[in-house]
């Protein structure tokens, strides 16, 4: 699935950041409508939240090993399952702790905040500051290339970076950046003023492989927005 969005208000485009993350769908399983809540892997996610709401943290894991089970699971919702578990004190094995499933790259505006992210699953986000967007759900491969190399990219530069303990922050002030690997040990992130991240011999390459990816979902965006 392909889609352009419009410019969304300010209380949905912070909610749209924050699902970047795969770290509050969970949270939003209550809020889900009986059919939606009937699928997996929410179906899953809303037992391991009753187990967890009752106690009982041996089920709650064993359903959630059962979501990172499930085949073509969409790679939010592995890094969503992963961050339950480690909240339940199970961390994943040394193999895939800094295996990078998503990428997140954040560039501080003054009116607001850019981000493109992509994912091993080959979809992908943009934002606009403006809250306009483009969603790519992967219909075809025309941006696996692109989104392969932000992924290598990341994958080099979070071996330096160790995993966030605290709560994620809220979006990057104006001219800063902030790169974001996201991994089922955790999230991984590094920031600075945008000058100095582009000329990071390693964060420069993250810049420069987002920009792209970037570049071309504002193509898609331009060719199939309303006004085309």
């Amino acid at each position: 699935m392909f889609g352009f969005k419009p410019k969304q208000p300010i209380d949905s485009q912070s909610r749209l950041r924050d699902a970047l993350f795969g770290d509050t769908l969970f949270s939003g399983v209550s809020d889900l409508s009986p059919q939606a809540v009937s699928l997996e892997p929410w179906a899953s996610f809303k037992c391991a939240r009753d187990f967890i709401d009752a106690r009982d943290s041996e089920q709650a894991i064993t359903t959630l090993r059962n979501v990172l089970d499930m085949p073509q699971m969409e790679s939010r919702i592995v890094l969503q399952a992963w961050h339950v578990l480690r909240s339940l004190g199970v961390e994943p094995p040394e193999q895939l702790a800094k295996k990078v499933l998503g990428v997140v790259v954040e560039i501080g505006m003054p009116k607001g905040t850019d981000l493109v992210a992509g994912y091993s699953d080959h979809s992908a986000r943009y934002w606009n500051f403006s809250g306009a967007g483009v969603v790519w759900e992967h219909p075809n491969n025309t941006l696996d290339s692109l989104i392969d190399d932000l992924l290598s990219k990341g994958s080099s530069l979070v071996q330096r970076i160790g995993p966030w303990k605290e709560p994620r922050r809220g979006a990057p002030q104006n001219g800063i950046a902030r790169l974001n690997f996201l991994t089922p040990s955790g999230l991984h992130f590094g920031e600075g003023p945008m000058n100095a991240i582009a000329a990071d011999p390693k964060g420069g390459l993250v810049l420069t492989s987002a920009f792209q990816l970037m570049k071309a979902l504002m193509n898609l965006g331009k060719q199939h927005s309303p006004a085309h």
